[in-house]
């Protein structure tokens, strides 16, 4: 299984009611093609409605806290109510430009 499919794996399991958008954004950094170490996750979710935004990152940490050890660098998170969601116009922000490497 890749490490997209793993976590989205991962997340969908623990909150089968989400809405749960995964972006591979490895090729936005000086990484060999084809890989799967920056990624950007959004999880909407009743569960969030109650729930401080650190609690909600410690949940989602925690399922995914082994491939953060290895395989993945970086995993950008956005964690939402449905109101949130709806606030935000149905939008994640944008990941900033990579900086680092020679891209």
């Amino acid at each position: 299984m890749t490490i997209e499919a793993t976590l989205r794996s991962r997340v969908s399991d623990a909150f089968p009611q989400a809405l749960v958008l995964l972006e591979n954004e490895s090729h936005k950094h000086n990484v060999p093609d084809g890989s799967e170490t920056h990624f950007a996750l959004t999880v909407v979710v009743d569960a969030f409605d109650s729930m401080p935004r650190v609690k909600r990152h410690q949940a989602v940490y925690g399922l995914v806290s082994d491939l953060l050890d290895g395989p993945v660098h970086a995993l950008a998170l956005h964690l939402y109510s449905p109101e949130q969601w709806r606030q935000r116009s149905q939008q994640s922000p944008s990941s900033p430009e990579c900086l680092g490497g020679s891209r």
